[in-house]
Formats: C-alpha cells, sequence, structure tokens
C-alpha cells in the first residue's frame, strides 16, 4: 500500500512539477525533501523492479533477511542525518567487525593492536606497537599510489599479506596502479579498538533498509514508476526541473565514451547451521577468488535455525557498483561534469550522477545539502 507504481497514468505524468531519476538513497531523499518540505508533487522513474537502489534488501525463501546487492551497514556522525533516517525507521543497535582470513588466522581489519599480535603471535602495548611499524615502514618521499600509501604506513610484509592480492581481486590491478586515496580511505589504528567504524551512529534499520526506504515515499505527493528507463517515457513529462541520480554518462548518450565502473557478482548460500562464521563479515586478502563472505543474520540480530551467507566476486559487468579509482576515469568524469554544468533545469546528484564514491551517510547529507542550496 506504501509504494505506489503508476505506470502509464496520465495524471502521474503530467501534474508533477518534479522529476526523479533514481529510487536510490539520493533520489528518495531529495523526493521527500520536495514532497515535505515544499509540498510538491514529485515522480519518481526507476530503471529496476524495486525503490532502494543497492540497499535494496529482503526476505529470502528460508525467511532470513539478506542485502541482495551486498552488505549495508549504516555509520555516521552526522548529528542531523542520522535523526533524519530515524523519521523513517527504529534502529538496530549494530556495531560493524571485520575478519581477515590471514596465514591461516582470524585476524581484526583494519590493523590494530589485536592484529599485529595475533598475526605475529606478540604481546605488544600500544606503545611497543608503534615502535613496531615504525620499523616496518618504507620511507618514501612522494606518495603517488595506493602501493606507496601502505608501504610508507605499514611496510611491505603488512601490504604483502593484507593489501596487493586484495586490491587486485577488488580492482583488477595492484595498488601501485590505483589513486592513493583508493587505500587511504582504510583506518589503521594503534588501539585495541576492532570495531570497522568508531562513528558515534552506528547500525541498520530494523526489518530492513528497504521497509525504511518505503516509509521514505509514503507521501502523497510521491509517484512511482518502477521497471522504467526514463528516457522511453521522458519527452512524454511535463516538469520543471529534474533531479538525475543515474549514469552520467548514460545521461549525455556516451558522448564522450563510456566512464569505467567495477562490478560484483553474488553468490547467495543457506546453510543447515545457526552460525558460519565468527563475524558478519569476512574478508580473504589472500585466499579464494572471492574477496569477503557476509552472513546476514549476524547485521540484523535476527534469530534463524538456518544462516545465509553471500560470496563476492568483483569483476567488469553490466552493474555499476564502484567508480574506478584512476586518473584516466576521472579526467574523463571531469568532461562529463562540465557538461552536466550546462544543463540548466537538472540537478545531477548521487555516486552515479558525479561519479563519485558515497557512504550512505555522506548520500543522504548530499541530498539533504542540494535540496537546500538548488531546490528550495
Amino acid at each position: 500500500e506504501i509504494l505506489r507504481c503508476l505506470v502509464g497514468s496520465e495524471m502521474c505524468i503530467r501534474d508533477r512539477k518534479y522529476v526523479v531519476v533514481g529510487a536510490g538513497l539520493a533520489g528518495l531523499t531529495i523526493a521527500e525533501r520536495i514532497a515535505s518540505q515544499l509540498n510538491e508533487k514529485v515522480l519518481i522513474i526507476e530503471k529496476r523492479p524495486h525503490i532502494g537502489g543497492n540497499v535494496y534488501d529482503s526476505y529470502n525463501n528460508d525467511g532470513i533477511l539478506i542485502q541482495n546487492y551486498g552488505p549495508h551497514t549504516f555509520h555516521t556522525n552526522d548529528d542531523e542525518v542520522f535523526n533524519y533516517v530515524l523519521q523513517f525507521c527504529e534502529w538496530h543497535q549494530y556495531q560493524h567487525r571485520v575478519l581477515s582470513y590471514v596465514d591461516g588466522n582470524w585476524v581484526p581489519m583494519p590493523i590494530g593492536l589485536e592484529t599485529i599480535n595475533k598475526l605475529y603471535n606478540m604481546n605488544l602495548s600500544e606503545t611497543e606497537l608503534m615502535d613496531f611499524i615504525e620499523s616496518k615502514k618504507e620511507k618514501i618521499e612522494d606518495v603517488k599510489n595506493s602501493e606507496d600509501v601502505v608501504l610508507s604506513k605499514a611496510g611491505r610484509d603488512i601490504y604483502e599479506k593484507f593489501f596487493k592480492y586484495f586490491t587486485y581481486k577488488q580492482w583488477g590491478v595492484y595498488p601501485s596502479e590505483l589513486d592513493a586515496s583508493v587505500i587511504s580511505r582504510i583506518p589503521f589504528r594503534t588501539n585495541r579498538d576492532t570495531r570497522y567504524f568508531t562513528d558515534q551512529h552506528q547500525g541498520n534499520p530494523k526489518g530492513g533498509f528497504t521497509r525504511m526506504c518505503e516509509r521514505m515515499v509514503a507521501h502523497p505527493n510521491i509517484r512511482i514508476m518502477l521497471n522504467t528507463d526514463y528516457k522511453e517515457i521522458i519527452d512524454q513529462i511535463e516538469y520543471n526541473k529534474m533531479i538525475y541520480t543515474g549514469p552520467i554518462d548514460y545521461y549525455f548518450n556516451y558522448k564522450l565514451g563510456k566512464l569505467l565502473y567495477r562490478s560484483i557478482r553474488f553468490e547467495f548460500e543457506t546453510l543447515d547451521m545457526e552460525s558460519y562464521q565468527p563475524t558478519a563479515s569476512s574478508r580473504y586478502p589472500m585466499d579464494h577468488e572471492y574477496t569477503r563472505i557476509t552472513e546476514f543474520k549476524k547485521m540484523y540480530g535476527q534469530k534463524h535455525p538456518k544462516t545465509t551467507i553471500c560470496k563476492e566476486y568483483p569483476c567488469f559487468g553490466n552493474e555499476p557498483y564502484y567508480t574506478y579509482p584512476t586518473q584516466e576515469w576521472k579526467d574523463l568524469a571531469n568532461k562529463y561534469r562540465a557538461l552536466a554544468a550546462l544543463e540548466s533545469n537538472v540537478v545531477f546528484l548521487g555516486r552515479l550522477a558525479e561519479y563519485k564514491y558515497y557512504d550512505m551517510d555522506d548520500v543522504i547529507r548530499r541530498a539533504l545539502n542540494v535540496f537546500e542550496e538548488c531546490i528550495k
């Protein structure tokens, strides 16, 4: 009843002042703001058969809540963004922890005191850890790429065990070929904190992200068209402004060439056991073709005699998951952004439309800012 899909309705098409292309978090957030704060009618056009974008989750045939496009955990230090999200859900407190399988042992990720002690069978203090890491670092005057980042911060053994081959699986190239910012985002700690994120607010919506997204678009001013490529119907729509959240190169019909994205192939398995691994997320930087395994029950605190896991195989495919972090594609994206700046009645918003990596809280913050600065 909450999610309305009025495909082909003339009223749905004709009396909308705003059109939002894409029903991911960026599109849903700005549509909700327009509908509730401006009391204007909004049409959302979504190519997929569901809303939520890549945070879409659902219950599988065994009744286990899974995330269909891989694991997502919400974390933020932005109180305004967190309070915005809480309008549409109850909150399940969850501290995300990740283990890496290295040299036959499970060690915490990100790398910290507990990681080093377990990996090298030592009992270092925080001060001793600093001295140990300092002795392993390689002196690099000019840090140019992701390999340089790790070598200068942790040394070659850490680089080989945790980053070199994992990065190759993730991106199809070694860290030496990637911008320094790619691995710079990965935290490295000198204390005993084994949480993957240290943000003040962490967790997931009770009942899943899809339920939260449905509540975001429950406003009567919002209508949604699913299974629809906006280009097939946009000429029939009368609107004042479009908020576009799809791939920026697709908007311009690839006139400058296609941008490169890294994709993922997901392999789901439901197992007749209560627990498969120690934590919800495990990484395999040296072994296997997959990069990580997620056990979804542990993210939501769901009780069930069975469990569902998901293995991730990064690849080059049709679904765009990650913008490609090399200079060639950043330069091409900048050329598309220059074209986008000339579109007077279109706002380009989100990871695909801006060809920029965003966490969930970042994309909501971006959408809230765009609403205040460009719409309201």
